[in-house]
């Protein structure tokens, strides 16, 4: 009887261990990708290329990562809060 409540409690330990797992993974590379997600939301006009450099570029991190995000979004046209929120993002995730 001990047995079977061992292979009952793997059986269901398992899928929780595994699923914090699966959870955890996306979030490693998301910082660029919440950052020029979010621009793509507010500005749908952008390019989507010079949005991923400018967000590649601030996920550094600093005022100078920030800088260079921000100039590379407003070259585009993104519009200045729009480009301050997301440059902000990048790091963060």
């Amino acid at each position: 009887m001990k047995l079977v409540r061992r292979i009952a409690a793997t059986g269901c330990a398992l899928p929780l261990a595994l699923g914090g797992l699966i959870a955890a993974a996306p979030t490693a590379s998301a910082s660029a990708q919440g950052c020029s997600r979010h621009v793509l939301e507010k500005a749908p006009s952008s390019d989507k290329e010079l949005v991923e450099d400018a967000c590649q570029a601030g996920q550094a991190g600093g005022d100078d990562a920030f800088r260079t995000c921000y100039h590379l979004l407003r070259v585009d046209y993104v519009p200045a809060v729009v480009a301050a929120d997301s440059c902000r993002l990048a790091p963060r995730n």
